[in-house]
């Protein structure tokens, strides 16, 4: 079951340790993952999303309220030379 998009920040590293992203996401506690590529670390973190509020609303937690809201006017691209 998809759940409407909670518009938070993902902080995304290359880890040389792991040989991978590492995926995570500061307004939700505990919620990380990780991918070899950029674009996978991206749609995984999404997903780490989805699941972290779909498993707190079931557990009758509270849902932070997203920190940063992206708009057209503060919405950057970001350029890897990884994956």
């Amino acid at each position: 079951m998809k759940t409407e998009p909670l518009r938070c920040s993902m902080n995304i590293q290359w880890s040389e340790e792991d040989q991978a992203y590492i995926v995570t996401v500061p307004e939700l506690s505990g919620c990380k993952t990780h991918e070899k590529t950029y674009i996978e670390a991206v749609k995984q973190g999404q997903d780490a999303i989805e699941s972290w509020i779909e498993a707190n609303k079931a557990w009758g937690r509270p849902i932070p309220a997203p920190r940063i809201t992206m708009t057209a006017e503060n919405a950057y691209h970001i350029r890897s030379t990884r994956g």
